[in-house]
């Protein structure tokens, strides 16, 4: 049986959409606050930028931080995959950055997403 062309080019959308109801930001938030919350705030710059808004913005773009040359060049918009890459390996994502953390669970990177996702108005 073939299927229509319409359905597979949906369907790389609908499994990111599946993707995307599957996380908790619920327990996103709880990681956000004990694994995040050291440096970033939701509404306030710290070591790290605010993230209010984050989702949908490109990098290197938040008002009133001082971004490493190589994010502030970047391309980078962050969406759930660019995300998901930043948390596994920030280094590889964009070399020459300053953020030296990790989240080694897709999951526990799915949930943050989720709840920034959700923070972020998305």
């Amino acid at each position: 049986m073939r299927l229509p062309t319409a359905i597979l080019a949906a369907a790389p959308a609908l499994a990111a959409a599946a993707d995307a109801v599957a996380a908790d930001a619920v327990h996103g938030q709880e990681l956000y606050e004990s694994r995040c919350g050291g440096c970033h705030s939701l509404d306030a710059n710290r070591v790290g930028p605010a993230h209010r808004g984050v989702y949908g913005r490109k990098a290197g773009s938040a008002p009133n931080f001082n971004y490493s040359p190589a994010v502030k060049k970047s391309a980078v918009v962050w969406e759930e995959r660019t995300l998901d890459a930043w948390l596994t390996n920030p280094q590889a994502l964009i070399p020459g950055q300053r953020m030296n953390f990790r989240v080694a669970a897709a999951e526990d990177r799915a949930d943050i997403i989720a709840y920034l996702r959700q923070q972020s108005g998305q």
